[in-house]
């Protein structure tokens, strides 16, 4: 008593509030743990495996591995040998800097993510966080009703007539073609189709190409709004797969580079919003409006309610998956063409069907050998990866819990659940025993459901992936019309260079003869 006596009332005051504050906390917390132990009930929950840590408090040793990997290639085959150091299936949590999160490969749990739990999850803090400074509220940044915005504005835009008008695509692949030796001395193919998809993404979005690959227009401003695209995604794919703290050190090139993407791209916005409210001044808009010309997504936004910076969000988000993924796709898939003739030859035979001329969109579609290649590829090489979402409130994904990796497994409310295509795309269960090899005549009677992931799933499943694999194509087709014979001039190791996606490291050096 004598010691309350000597306190100031604000001071037992404030003691009585920190009681209460603290006793409110305890309360909460038995509250939140009763209702999880009745879900875990309900739903026949049980524990899942625990990737066995050097550091088992804060998960350093993940940490720092996956730093050094993530820079130096490696990473997604450390992940897989992860998945197979855990014994009772394909699900087991992991530390990263004291975060405790849930790792699968498991198809049922990743339809459970992306379509039927759909509600239960949305994207991780740290994609946003590592996104927004660039991209934006966009599409791949963003969730509920500002997603389901984005993805009404942008879906008309990928229409079957946009998809398979190649007339613009061709001058570029005609442009990276001159840009290929003809002597057969050495080439990176894969520097070349990272420019070819800029420019022919540019040309497709803004109605102006960066034209790196062409000899008119302004390619030096074009070539270092390519250079920065390309560095500032290097650093968002490290922040969103690891951590903000890789960061934390201010970089100026990534200041500088995010500063001219955003004044590069906002140019071409206003210059079409401008155009639009002259032609609205004017009286010249009307149901007569679409040119007989080229498609320009860019003109179309224009035509929007949509304020500008909403606007240039969406470009750079679609710029970011047409540039990227068709690119890597090709890179991967010319990389596997130069070490097997066997497969090289078998294309060739089924190309030479359509001579030396154009194909159509219908005679793509009719080469079922190449999509057979491609769609390996995609098997043993997906462009993104890995993914994750987070628990939006307390919930469960179907299996992984248990000794035999079986039972329903419990998500808690900001949890992150990673989920990993590259891993299951080689499960030999699903895929047999050769599932590390490069098989193309697989797809002949191969039907998988949620085991090949290589757009996504459910709602937020890849609105361009028929944009993608029809340039993609188109490329080789062409490429294989002009090149009789590809030859690797490499012997390195296969490993991964990530960014927001995965690229073959050190580039595809091979050389050509021509046909």
């Amino acid at each position: 008593m004598d010691v309350l006596q000597n306190q100031s009332p604000a001071a037992v005051l404030a003691a009585g509030f920190g009681s209460l504050y603290i006793l409110y906390l305890l309360v909460q917390a038995t509250i939140t743990s009763h209702q999880r132990y009745l879900i875990s009930r309900k739903h026949g929950c049980r524990p899942v495996p625990t990737y066995p840590h050097k550091d088992p408090i804060f998960g350093l040793d993940v940490f720092l591995k996956n730093y050094k990997l993530s820079n130096n290639g490696g990473f997604l085959d450390d992940v897989k040998r992860k998945y197979e150091k855990v014994i009772g299936g394909y699900t087991f949590t992991q530390l990263v800097l004291g975060e405790r999160m849930i790792l699968t490969a498991e198809p049922e749990n990743i339809k459970a993510i992306l379509a039927t739990q759909f509600k239960d999850f949305e994207l991780p803090p740290r994609r946003k966080v590592a996104f927004q400074p660039v991209f934006g509220h966009g599409i791949f940044s963003t969730d509920g009703g500002e997603w389901e915005t984005s993805r009404a504005l942008l879906r008309p835009n990928f229409s079957r007539s946009q998809v398979g008008d190649l007339d613009t695509f061709e001058v570029h692949i005609s442009n990276m073609i001159s840009k290929i030796p003809r002597d057969g001395s050495t080439v990176d193919l894969q520097a070349l189709f990272f420019q070819l998809t800029m420019d022919s993404a540019t040309d497709f979005l803004f109605g102006y190409s960066t034209n790196v690959l062409g000899s008119s227009g302004n390619s030096e401003a074009g070539q270092r709004f390519t250079d920065a695209f390309s560095y500032v995604t290097f650093k968002i794919g490290i922040e969103a797969r690891i951590g903000r703290l890789v960061t934390i050190i201010p970089d100026k090139k990534y200041q500088e580079g995010v500063k001219f993407i955003h004044q590069y791209v906002a140019n071409y916005v206003q210059k079409a919003m401008g155009l639009h409210q002259q032609n609205l001044k004017d009286g010249k808009l009307g149901k007569d409006d679409e040119k007989a010309g080229k498609y320009v997504f860019l003109e179309h936004l224009a035509k929007t309610n949509y304020s500008e910076r909403k606007i240039q969000d969406e470009l750079l988000n679609i710029l970011l998956a047409g540039r990227d993924t068709t690119a890597s796709l090709l890179g991967y898939f010319f990389y596997i063409l130069a070490r097997r003739p066997d497969v090289m030859a078998k294309l060739r035979e089924e190309i030479s069907k359509l001579g030396n001329t154009r194909p159509s969109f219908e005679e793509i579609k009719s080469l079922k050998y190449l999509q057979r290649c491609l769609n390996e590829t995609l098997r043993l090489h997906p462009i993104v990866p890995m993914n994750s979402r987070v628990a939006v409130r307390d919930t469960t994904i179907p299996l992984g819990g248990g000794p035999d990796g079986k039972s329903p497994v419990l998500v808690k409310k900001g949890q992150s659940v990673n989920y990993s295509a590259y891993v299951m795309h080689r499960r030999t269960d699903f895929y047999g025993e050769d599932a590390l090899e490069f098989k193309p005549e697989r797809w002949e009677k191969l039907r998988p459901s949620w085991q090949y992931l290589p757009f996504n799933g459910g709602p937020r499943i890849c609105i361009g992936q028929q944009f993608a694999l029809t340039e993609a194509s188109y490329t080789v087709i062409r490429l294989l019309q002009s090149f009789s014979s590809i030859e690797k001039r490499d012997d390195s190791e296969l490993l991964e260079y990530l960014t927001l996606t995965s690229a073959v490291r050190g580039g595809v050096n091979v050389g050509l003869t021509p046909a």
